[in-house]
């Protein structure tokens, strides 16, 4: 890919989850084109290491929480005149039920809320750039699953890690259309995209599937790293009008292959109700 990828001097990138996996490897292709890489972690020590490896800057934050998004936010707003691209790369998959200390379904708020605070509490900061990316991290998961506005914690249903991480996948997925919509006229696009089978630190709390991962026979069969974060790469390099408001499985666009994922008036309600969530304005929709 590296041949077909222009230059990113003078560009900041804001890359989460960069303290391993997709996102590190993230990190690193874009400070090999010149960007400077604000590089945010849960992990002190993992963070440090990929800040130093890349020449960028560390920043810590935990999705768990809303309040370190904020402080997150602040900082980087603090540190960074400029932001060109936002990475929403953070995600795990949480195997029992657990609520946040915001009182929030964990899959939910690390998968969709916190990036959505992030998001928009940099929008202005990336409204200022004449090309700025919001570049949304996927997963097949959201296929198979269904998202309850009413339901967003799910304690309707008995738990079940796969269908609370899918039906935060949805939620990826209508986030990035309905931010599309209301960033019309402005310089900010955004997209999202499943990476593949990769091995990650993504199911780090299963172990089973976190041995797999870790072993050779996880290596042969899943993708590496730096194979996941090719379509990051590609979203945030290629003519942004083309990809504005997108979901590309890999590097092929596709069109979601389940009907919440592609209903315009549900990502609407989605946002209304994110931002009762997260304490943000709740803005009416245009047309």
């Amino acid at each position: 890919m590296s041949g077909g990828v222009r230059d990113l001097r003078g560009r900041t990138v804001v890359v989460t989850g960069a303290s391993a996996g997709i996102g590190a490897a993230a990190a690193r292709l874009f400070a090999e084109r010149g960007a400077s890489v604000a590089v945010v972690g849960r992990s002190r020590e993992k963070t440090a290491a990929i800040a130093a490896q890349v020449g960028g800057t560390m920043h810590l934050a935990d999705f768990g929480s809303l309040d370190s998004v904020r402080t997150l936010a602040a900082d980087l707003l603090a540190a960074h005149g400029r932001i060109d691209v936002l990475a929403n790369n953070a995600g795990a998959i949480f195997e029992d039920h657990r609520t946040s200390v915001d009182g929030h379904e964990m899959n939910i708020q690390v998968n969709h809320l916190a990036p959505f605070l992030l998001t928009n509490l940099l929008l202005d900061r990336l409204a200022e750039s004449p090309d700025a990316r919001v570049i949304n991290t996927g997963s097949l998961q959201y296929r198979k699953a269904h998202l309850d506005l009413n339901d967003l914690n799910g304690t309707g249903v008995g738990y079940h890690k796969l269908r609370a991480y899918g039906a935060s996948k949805i939620a990826t997925i209508l986030f990035t259309r309905e931010l599309a919509h209301r960033m019309r006229g402005t310089g900010v696009t955004t997209s999202a995209f499943h990476p593949g089978s990769v091995a990650t630190e993504v199911a780090r709390e299963n172990a089973m599937q976190g041995k797999l991962m870790s072993s050779w026979v996880g290596k042969v069969l899943l993708l590496s790293p730096e194979q996941g974060a090719e379509p990051l790469l590609h979203l945030a390099t290629v003519d942004p009008q083309s990809v504005n408001g997108a979901y590309f499985h890999r590097l092929t666009r596709e069109e979601p292959k389940n009907e919440q994922a592609r209903d315009p008036h549900l990502a609407g309600r989605l946002w209304e109700r994110s931002a009762e969530l997260t304490d943000l304005p709740v803005l009416p929709r245009t047309r």
